[in-house]
């Protein structure tokens, strides 16, 4: 049996991948399962997969988890302290899944133990790059990416050596608004936003993928992931979301991954690496999707992949900061408060008023990143 912690274990990715261990069940340990306040549901999963550790991260849940527990042999525990505890717990892989800077503590700690981490957090590497990406060759750890574009990469990349890289190109389905025209953009709602044509996903998101934000965050993420430069990677929309990504080599190969909407898929891929392992997922039907399209984005109407690049080639704190505005003001569009196209525009006009010095430190990341929303939600009171 091979043991696994599941951080995040309440969520989409969380949710897809127990869906894989129970129907392996008889292959896996469940050692520890985190989320952040829904008690009754964590407890419900850990006494599923007989966790050992069960942990929410707000401190207010925990008599609730500590009764839904009662009885059984599972240990509770509340708060960041308790995260990062579990974390730390060895492990033959951490599926590291917690949403937004609140996972970076916690994946952090698992790196430190040298671990495999399947890394769904798209933020960890987003905001701490560098700090991650170091501590990882220093710990000896595994980075296996979840994201189905990063995986993508991953698989393609397989026995073959960066150098030979011409291009590594991500796939984007352009979100539900792709064929809108602007005027229409600004009165996006939130309903309308949160309703993916491909994919089945949480609120922020699915608006980090009407804005092309996500695409964004991806390519930052690939910057650091697979160190080719800005300069060879790129971005294509591709609406059909059947080729995840695709690399091409100096001779003028393309390999290219394809699969259906599912993240049981790349999940599946890092839960087995390196070997493989059965889905449920059903065979792709090329017949039936009959044509793959592939456009250029449209960064008139779409300029979060422009903002993310430039925040790439800037290095330092600008992706932190980037990351951390475009929370914010996904958080106040979800909440009505603003306007859909504003949501870019407010995170250009916090990167250019607001330059911090590199971050060294997790702590150092942490502190820019909250600083960063205190700068954002001061700048949109303005407007």
């Amino acid at each position: 049996m091979r043991s696994i912690t599941v951080l995040g274990a309440t969520g989409s990715i969380g949710a897809s991948t127990l869906d894989l261990i129970r129907r392996n069940r008889d292959k896996w340990r469940v050692v520890a399962l985190t989320a952040n306040g829904n008690a009754s549901e964590l407890a419900a999963l850990a006494r599923e997969f007989s966790a050992e550790v069960a942990v929410v991260a707000d401190e207010a849940c925990l008599p609730a988890l500590r009764e839904s527990l009662s009885g059984g042999a599972t240990l509770a525990g509340a708060g960041s302290a308790a995260l990062i505890e579990a974390a730390e717990r060895p492990v033959d892989i951490t599926v590291a899944a917690i949403v937004g800077c609140a996972g970076l503590a916690p994946t952090m700690a698992a790196i430190e133990q040298g671990n495999t981490i399947a890394l769904a957090n798209k933020e960890a590497l987003v905001s701490a790059g560098e700090v991650m990406t170091a501590a990882v060759a220093r710990s000896g750890a595994t980075l296996l990416p979840v994201d189905s574009e990063h995986n993508a990469i991953f698989q393609c990349l397989a026995g073959n050596d960066l150098a030979h890289v011409r291009w590594i190109t991500l796939t984007a389905s352009g979100g539900p608004f792709r064929d809108w025209p602007s005027e229409r953009l600004a009165h996006a709602t939130p309903a309308e936003a949160v309703k993916h044509p491909n994919w089945s996903m949480g609120a922020k998101i699915s608006v980090d993928s009407a804005t092309m934000m996500n695409k964004g965050l991806e390519y930052i993420e690939a910057y650091h992931l697979f160190p080719v430069g800005t300069e060879r990677l790129r971005i294509i929309v591709h609406p059909q979301s059947i080729v995840h990504s695709m690399v091409e080599y100096r001779d003028g190969s393309t390999l290219a991954q394809l699969g259906p909407s599912d993240m049981r898929v790349p999940i599946a891929s890092t839960l087995a690496w390196p070997h493989r392992m059965n889905t449920p997922c059903a065979p792709l039907d090329l017949a039936a999707i009959g044509e793959l399209t592939f456009r250029a984005p449209d960064e008139l109407r779409f300029p979060a992949t422009r903002l993310a690049r430039e925040a790439a080639a800037a290095g330092g704190g600008a992706a932190a900061v980037l990351n951390a505005a475009n929370e914010v003001a996904v958080a106040a569009f979800l909440d009505g408060k603003l306007a859909f196209t504003r949501i870019a525009a407010q995170v250009e006009e916090t990167l250019g008023v607001f330059a911090p010095r590199a971050p060294t430190s997790l702590d150092e990341i942490i502190a820019l990143d909250a600083e960063a929303r205190v700068r954002t939600r001061e700048l949109m009171e303005v407007v």
